[in-house]
């Protein structure tokens, strides 16, 4: 998990990840939307493959790449669970019962 992360972190990849919610891209859609050099844009790509955030497939001599929502869908659940948002209030250590029951 701390690769999604990792790859979450940089605005570029964060960039890339919301061009490809929109639809799936090639490299070169990707190059001519991002303001990196192609040694740069290659590198995030693969952290995001690395961070399995991406899929890839080729069409002849062109890669395609498409978000991984199952991967990013995984990582949000784990931040919510280490953060216990979404989860129920504890028993209220007097009562012994929680809050929302008063």
């Amino acid at each position: 998990m701390s690769e999604v992360y990792k790859a979450l972190a940089d605005p570029t990849r964060r960039h890339i990840l919301e061009m490809l919610r929109q639809s799936e891209m090639s490299a070169g859609q990707i190059a001519d939307r991002v303001q990196v050099s192609k040694p740069t844009l290659s590198g995030h790509l693969n952290v995001l493959k690395a961070a399995e955030l991406v899929d890839v497939t080729r069409q002849g001599t062109t890669l395609i790449y498409r978000l991984n929502t199952s991967v990013l869908e995984e990582a949000i659940f784990a931040l919510m669970n280490a953060f216990r948002i979404g989860l129920a209030a504890p028993a209220d250590i007097k009562g012994g019962i929680s809050n929302a029951e008063n």
